[in-house]
């Protein structure tokens, strides 16, 4: 028996060569036929909704190869990843498994004289009497008709013809390129300059394709900002589009910018979730949101004024796909459609089972184009934050990102975090108010009911407030510290504060509390968002 459709893309030209390899190895093990993108590149999303949708569904996974997941090679920038039938993440369980293979593999299998198939261009490759087939495919037409399903694109073209809109997208290189060209240029109709570094380039233009304010340089100065989110000093505000974006190198998180304004990933979940019914996906109204549990609460201010059904997720999307697969794969409860977002830059819905950078977008013109009529003065993406705060209140929310820190020293920080839990719970106040918690994030899941532990250290005040502390392996340079720090505020005359102002105390406490500097020997983050 064969092992049926595979779904093959990477981000870069060492992909590039991985994919034949791969395509080689399918060959020799059995796989009949493989999906693989024009020039071996396909968004993450676009996999996602290739696996799920494309002839019914009928591939059976996809490889994906890709930069920061668990990054491996000579640079620490390479990664494969493998996403299952329902089109998201393969659960741990499946790469547990995987990973107790390869402490026994002895050998593996490949067609070593196979000849290279020409990604360079769409077009059908059979062998073997049609036994083994590479069909080499322009992904863009089957995101567009998914995105065409989700938007109302004729309203996002009305938004995108206003004399008073401006509209800028920074690929940073990656492989979302290709997709905004298709969808912002050709079918929403935004002139061509209106988009920044999206040729797909071996090394990111020398760049780092992470849609922040430290790292879109480009795209923040053209927003008139600094890196820290403040205004940048001799910008004329009436030169500054209305409206500015930026993606990873997958294209599966984003950045969303205002005219001299940064909207938090978690503000963006909230305002976007607020608002969801101007988008025809969400029309039949939205039955739950979900967040991942270093994102802020300004999702839970959304749900608890609503009475959307709520969930908080280790940080991971495939902990979302489980909720959005609860009754098709599960047979339980239907909590579709829901929107759902990481405050690493995460945004996306049940459309498909991965982050969706140009779905956030596309969901943020939707709000735009929603609140402003023809014919009306402007409203803005900073407008529309801020109302939303004076009905919903304000999270203030920062993280901090210790990147490559040494493993030893990182594991005594951890170490004692831990020691801090239950019985060890320090006495620390912050201005006056007792910290109430300490543990460390244990999910339990509501749908396949496994239980996923160590998912972070929490420090839980009795006003609300909090800061917790993760460790990630994932990013794109080595394994990085995180501190996330947030506030809750409802007062009207308090909405308007610096970050500094809001969180500069809870900075000072968890950095006390932690002993972050003396344990990394870092005294400042590589960056703050």
């Amino acid at each position: 028996d064969t092992l049926g459709t595979h779904v093959l893309c990477g981000v870069i030209n060492a992909e590039y060569m991985g994919a034949q390899c791969i395509i080689k190895m399918a060959a020799a093990n059995g796989v009949a036929r493989v999906w693989v993108g024009l020039n071996a590149l396909i968004s993450t999303p676009a996999v996602s909704g290739m696996i799920r949708r494309r002839e019914g569904g009928a591939a059976y996974g996809g490889f994906i190869l890709t930069a920061s997941h668990n990054p491996g090679g000579p640079t620490e920038d390479f990664g494969i990843k493998y996403n299952c039938e329902n089109g998201g993440p393969a659960p741990e369980s499946l790469t547990d498994a995987i990973y107790k293979d390869t402490t026994t593999i002895k050998e593996y299998k490949i067609c070593s004289r196979m000849p290279e198939i020409d990604l360079g261009r769409p077009g059908r490759h059979e062998f073997d009497g049609g036994k083994f087939v590479v069909e080499v495919i322009d992904t863009t037409d089957d995101y567009v008709t998914l995105m065409k399903e989700v938007f109302d694109f004729e309203a996002l073209r009305t938004l995108m013809s206003r004399s008073d809109f401006k509209f800028i997208y920074d690929g940073m290189h990656g492989v979302a390129g290709p997709y905004a060209k298709r969808i912002f240029v050709d079918e929403l109709g935004a002139p061509a300059n209106s988009l920044l570094n999206c040729e797909p380039k071996e090394d990111f233009g020398g760049g780092h394709p992470d849609p922040n304010l430290t790292y879109a340089v480009e795209l923040v100065k053209h927003m008139g900002l600094t890196r820290e989110g403040l205004l940048l000093d001799g910008v004329n505000a009436a030169n500054v589009p209305e409206f500015g974006a930026a993606a990873d190198g997958d294209a599966d998180r984003n950045m969303v910018l205002g005219k001299q304004f940064f909207v938090t990933p978690s503000d963006s979940v909230a305002v976007i979730a607020s608002n969801a019914s101007c988008i025809p996906f969400f029309k039949g109204g939205l039955k739950s949101i979900a967040r991942s549990m270093p994102t802020s609460g300004a999702a839970d201010q959304v749900s608890q004024r609503t009475g959307v059904k709520l969930f908080e997720t280790p940080t991971g999307w495939k902990f979302f796909g489980n909720v959005m697969d609860s009754k098709d794969v599960f047979g339980g409860e239907d909590f579709n459609p829901m929107i759902c977002g990481e405050e690493s830059f995460g945004t996306g819905s049940n459309h498909v089972r991965e982050k969706d950078g140009i779905w956030a977008v596309l969901a943020w013109l939707s709000v735009l184009a929603s609140k402003n009529s023809t014919g009306q003065p402007f409203v803005s993406v900073e407008e529309i934050v801020k109302q939303h705060w004076k009905v919903r209140g304000r999270n203030y929310y920062c993280r901090y990102d210790y990147e490559n820190v040494d493993s030893d020293k990182a594991k005594n920080l951890t170490d004692h975090l831990t020691s801090m839990c239950g019985a060890g719970k320090p006495d620390a106040k912050l201005d006056g108010v007792g910290l109430a918690t300490v543990d460390e994030f244990e999910y339990h899941d509501p749908v396949d009911h496994s239980v996923s532990a160590n998912q972070g250290w929490r420090f839980l005040f009795e006003d609300g407030s909090r800061f917790v502390f993760r460790l990630s392996g994932t990013g794109s340079v080595g394994a990085t510290i995180r501190l996330y720090l947030e506030k809750y505020e409802k007062e009207p005359a308090n909405l308007g504060w610096g970050r500094d102002e809001a969180l500069g105390s809870l900075v000072k406490l968890a950095l006390e509390v932690s002993r972050l500097k003396e344990f990394t020997e870092r005294q400042s983050p590589t960056v703050i968002t």
